[in-house]
């Protein structure tokens, strides 16, 4: 009889145990599935940038210039487009770049400024945007052909 009552007990036990747990795992209030349903719902948006162009030749510019280009971009994604950071690859290039949120299907821009001063010959550089797009970063380029300054490098007879 003792038996019987323990194994009654242990099976009750065993029963509320388990329907307690799976009441409490079912129980899901409004504000939880509302995050849940937004995350479902942001999953597949991604934030894309579709630059007019990606290169630039400033062409043939001298020495001391400072030459300014603006590569304009389209926010061809399905959510707001952010630049966290726009890098240029030495210190005798300056980029600025749309600090606010670049909604789908607006434009945006990064403006590149080189000053060309101790440069000389054929200058590649280019300028390295952070963004929230599926790749993270793109790539900007830009070349210039700077021409010394005239007796910059050149010995002059004394006479």
């Amino acid at each position: 009889m003792i038996k019987r009552t323990a194994a009654m007990f242990a099976i009750a036990s065993l029963v509320l145990t388990t329907s307690c747990k799976e009441n409490a795992a079912l129980r899901i209030d409004e504000e939880t599935a509302k995050e849940a349903e937004l995350a479902h719902a942001e999953a597949g948006k991604v934030a894309v940038m579709k630059f007019e162009d990606t290169n630039f030749d400033f062409g043939t510019i001298n020495s001391g210039d400072v030459v300014e280009h603006t590569f304009t971009f389209t926010n061809a994604g399905s959510s707001d487009l952010l630049i966290s950071e726009a890098k240029a690859s030495c210190g005798c290039t300056v980029p600025s770049y749309t600090k606010t949120a670049v909604k789908p299907g607006d434009t945006g821009e990064i403006k590149v400024s080189f000053n060309s001063a101790g440069k000389s010959g054929k200058q590649n550089k280019s300028v390295t945007v952070t963004a929230n797009t599926e790749s993270g970063s793109e790539v900007l380029k830009f070349t210039a052909d700077v021409t010394p300054k005239a007796g910059v490098g050149v010995k002059q007879e004394k006479k």
